[in-house]
């Protein structure tokens, strides 16, 4: 790109890019170099926002943290209504896009953007799946006061589970992602005996 032109929203246009080399390449393959190639900016581009590559990838992660606060109102709104299991499949599904998946799997993959990270949220867990976690646990008290689960839920546990056991249903499908049904039968699974216990 030419020095000298403006872009409208740079910071928009490297996350975008980086999320395509990563669902592309993998997170191996993605470097300042491959960030603005795609981005088709100049390397200085990237610089003029971020301190250096690992910020990058750092608020690269933040912003999908973001956008799962966004998802945790949605959900957190739909407590009282649908079944839980509906609501939690619908949750799972939302969470674990390709580019979310393959944000773990980068901060899964560098050390460092992993430390970089735990300086400014938990200090423990997989950044991304650690506040998707938060986001299903308070989903699940929500609808534990609401008296459609059992009172006792560990909802804490229950919300391991299902992170762990949909992170596992999505990754490493190279684009394919389950079917609804697949996900539903999971959640049921893992929620049926709260919400069983919940009418005894």
């Amino acid at each position: 790109m030419p020095t000298g032109v403006h872009i409208r929203d740079a910071r928009r246009q490297l996350f975008d890019a980086a999320e395509r080399v990563l669902l592309r390449d993998g997170p191996s393959a993605l470097t300042s170099r491959a960030v603005t190639t795609e981005a088709d900016v100049a390397k200085g581009v990237l610089h003029r926002h971020f301190a250096d590559f690992d910020d990058f990838l750092a608020e690269l992660v933040r912003d999908r943290v973001i956008r799962i606060g966004i998802q945790a109102t949605a959900l957190g709104g739909s407590a009282g209504t649908g079944t839980v299991a509906g609501n939690l499949t619908g949750a799972l599904m939302d969470l674990f896009d390709p580019v979310a998946v393959a944000i773990v799997g980068l901060v899964i993959f560098r050390d460092e953007l992993r430390a970089r990270l735990r300086q400014t949220g938990p200090a423990h867990g997989v950044p991304v799946l650690t506040e998707a976690a938060a986001m299903i646990a308070s989903y699940l008290t929500d609808e534990c006061e609401l008296g459609r689960i059992a009172a006792d839920a560990d909802v804490d546990s229950l919300a391991l589970s299902l992170i762990g056991a949909g992170h596992l249903l999505f990754a490493g499908r190279a684009g394919a992602l389950p079917e609804a049904g697949a996900v539903d039968k999971v959640v049921t699974t893992v929620v049926a005996d709260v919400v069983q216990r919940r009418l005894l």
